[in-house]
């Protein structure tokens, strides 16, 4: 027993199964007590685009199970409101713990004040001991053979797959020392989401399931369809994704569950693409991690020359873009999705990016911060990395003069028009052939689908072709 006691300090790591950090405490510490800090560093500035956030609804409802689930085992969650970096070591003191456990996170301002809270708890004789949790490989774990970072994802992915072994993704114990889960003798009720400065979302329209729970009814449902994953995880109107990204946001389920399924399934084509997208999630991670510039600019610092489009119109167009009022239906249908529920289809975020920054001209840290207020499963270095990709400005990225055609991208997609019609329902009157590109349609054929362009829907705001040819002169600089 290395320690009297031990704190566990939870964050992107609502679980109690396979919990790195609560593992190591429960063996390493005769005492565990666990705890969540609502972190005013994170959720002060949300409140500043409102009060309703449904990934605030989401944790809430998350830590609530979590905590519900350590009493029944005898501890309980001490959550607390303020700043981690100070709460934190407050709570190590009041506890008398010997050390704190916690998960790795690879952002750099998560950076920072996990170094900020070590440096104090050093002070007063306590330790901060971090461990991999949300990724497989994590840091500098894999590099080429030159020792340098990866830069192209392939062949990360064949290093990934290589040096990938079972006790890498063998689960943790968190069962045999349950017993050494504590409750202090006061625990504060968990604070409601108006005395954190939040009210209720339709988190409950959605249909969203949360906490430990949540995840593993979603990743169950899943592995009946994960066969058909390859065909369908393109068609935003097919149920094709496994819907968990905002479950491994969060950890409400661990990672290394997932891949271990995945890596079971070898004859399944439909398994081997999703363990693909897993290991994206590691990639991003490792390029956030070694080269943070990406937050504020290009991973390529050519692509920093970029001229992009200012002034009023450029603002409008942004507007429109973020309102699903570009007269583009797949790009409007996809904003729409993302604008009422929090969600937008992998396929579709790669369309709308392209579409914001090659078809307006419009810089792509403009789209990255929307999405970021946006997603429910927002992530940092995934949402960078993608918006990065779709821009060209990142590594590994969408070659420049490769762009997507809004109403080919439609056509192919959602053919008969499902999704489009499910967030546009102006535009139901519209058959398969016609919905993708209503502008092109006669005006007897608008008003007799009782939609006429222009009045009941706008008009399309930028020709796509003559933004084709902008962006090819816009991006040529890259070439000087």
């Amino acid at each position: 027993m290395r320690f009297d006691a031990g704190l566990v300090w939870l964050r992107r790591d609502l679980r109690l199964h396979d919990n790195a950090a609560l593992a190591a405490a429960l063996a390493d510490c005769r005492q565990v007590f666990c705890a969540f800090v609502f972190d005013r560093a994170i959720l002060d500035p949300l409140l500043a685009h409102g009060r309703a956030d449904r990934r605030v609804e989401f944790i809430h409802r998350s830590v609530a199970e979590l905590d519900d689930r350590l009493r029944r085992l005898g501890g309980a969650l001490i959550t607390r409101h303020g700043y981690a970096a100070e709460v934190v070591p407050q709570l190590a003191a009041e506890l008398r713990v010997d050390a704190v456990f916690t998960n790795s996170d690879y952002e750099p301002s998560a950076t920072v004040r996990d170094q900020q809270v070590a440096r104090t708890l050093a002070q007063h004789g306590r330790q901060l001991l971090s461990f991999r949790d949300q990724v497989i490989f994590e840091k500098d774990e894999l590099l080429t053979g030159g020792g340098t970072p990866f830069g192209v994802y392939t062949p990360y992915r064949n290093a990934w797959l290589r040096q990938l072994d079972a006790a890498r993704i063998a689960a943790h114990d968190t069962a045999t020392h349950v017993d050494r889960l504590m409750r202090p003798a006061a625990v504060a009720a968990l604070p409601s989401l108006q005395a954190l400065g939040f009210e209720r979302t339709n988190l409950d329209d959605l249909r969203l399931p949360t906490g430990e729970s949540g995840a593993t009814r979603l990743f169950e449902d899943f592995k009946l369809r994960i066969d058909r994953y390859r065909e369908a995880r393109d068609f935003p109107a097919v149920r094709g994704p496994s819907y968990l990204s905002v479950h491994l946001r969060f950890g409400t389920i661990p990672v290394r569950e997932l891949v271990r399924f995945a890596m079971e399934q070898r004859d399944s084509p439909g398994a081997q693409v999703w363990l693909s997208e897993l290991v994206w999630r590691d990639f991003y991670q490792m390029i956030l991690w070694h080269h943070p510039h990406v937050v504020e600019r290009a991973y390529r610092p050519q692509y920093d020359r970029i001229e992009w489009e200012r002034g009023e119109q450029a603002d409008a167009a942004f507007a429109a873009w973020c309102d699903g009022r570009t007269g583009y239906p797949l790009v409007d249908a996809a904003m729409a999705q993302l604008n009422q529920t929090g969600y937008m289809h992998n396929r579709l975020r790669m369309v709308t990016a392209s579409f914001l920054t090659k078809d307006l001209g419009i810089d792509w840290r403009r789209g990255e911060r929307y999405f970021a207020r946006q997603l429910n499963d927002y992530d940092l270095a995934a949402n960078n990395g993608g918006w990065q990709w779709a821009a060209s400005t990142g590594c590994d990225a969408q070659p420049w003069f490769r762009i997507f055609n809004p109403v080919t991208q439609s056509e192919k997609f959602d053919p008969e028009g499902n999704f489009i019609r499910r967030y546009l329902p102006q535009l139901a009157g519209f058959d398969g052939a016609e919905i993708h590109a209503p502008w092109q349609v006669s005006s007897a054929r608008q008003r007799e689908a009782g939609c006429v362009v222009g009045v009941d829907y706008p008009e399309p705001i930028v020709d796509h072709a003559a933004a084709r040819a902008r962006t090819l002169q816009r991006y040529s600089v890259v070439k000087r």
